[in-house]
């Protein structure tokens, strides 16, 4: 079993360095998102490491975006990251802000899952119900093909990560719709007294 900070631990170091809600919501979700992901690709007995690497992935970005990646390690320091977690958090920056590659499995989950993750919540919100639970594969990927929607969302990286994992990309929409689902009420819960 890999080694990871305590949650709480983990969740200070997030709200030192993040104050906007968009990061916190974005880096919980990520979170949430890893933790499915390491149960349904069989390794729930690291699930608490995949999510710690979800939850502290943008760690260094709202302070230092210019230094996305490169910041980290030295953060990550203050709560005695292992090796390990700190490659994955550097990793899922890999050939935009990084040179560290993802090559574990989670990694590579990392690297595609954070930026579909904005994708699907952008399309969430334009949705009548504000919510994943009824998203379809379908409908995201007409948001995926028009470039002018959350434009931010980078399609290329997306691709990237479902060729990375030897998936296709529907495959990768429905997984990460149905692990976002899976923890949708509980960040609501958290975040909607700081987005009020």
């Amino acid at each position: 079993m890999k080694t990871f900070p305590a949650r709480d631990d983990a969740l200070a170091l997030l709200k030192k360095y993040n104050a906007e809600p968009f990061h916190l919501r974005h880096a919980l979700t990520v979170e949430g998102v890893m933790r499915w992901y390491a149960q349904e690709l069989g390794y729930g007995e690291d699930a608490e490491f995949w999510a710690a690497a979800g939850l502290l992935h943008d760690v260094d970005f709202e302070r230092w975006p210019d230094q996305h990646c490169q910041k980290a390690p030295e953060l990550l320091a203050e709560i005695s990251a292992s090796p390990e977690l700190v490659h994955a958090v550097c990793s899922h920056g890999y050939g935009i802000c990084s040179d560290v590659e993802p090559t574990e499995e989670m990694e590579k989950v990392l690297f595609a899952a954070d930026e579909l993750t904005g994708l699907i919540g952008a399309a969430a919100k334009m949705r009548p119900s504000r919510s994943v639970q009824d998203m379809e594969v379908k409908s995201l990927k007409k948001k995926f093909k028009d470039k002018k929607f959350a434009a931010g969302c980078s399609r290329d990286v997306i691709r990237t990560g479902a060729e990375r994992l030897g998936w296709d990309l529907d495959t990768l929409m429905d997984r990460t719709i149905q692990a976002m689902r899976s923890c949708e009420a509980e960040i609501n819960a958290v975040m909607e007294p700081l987005e009020a």
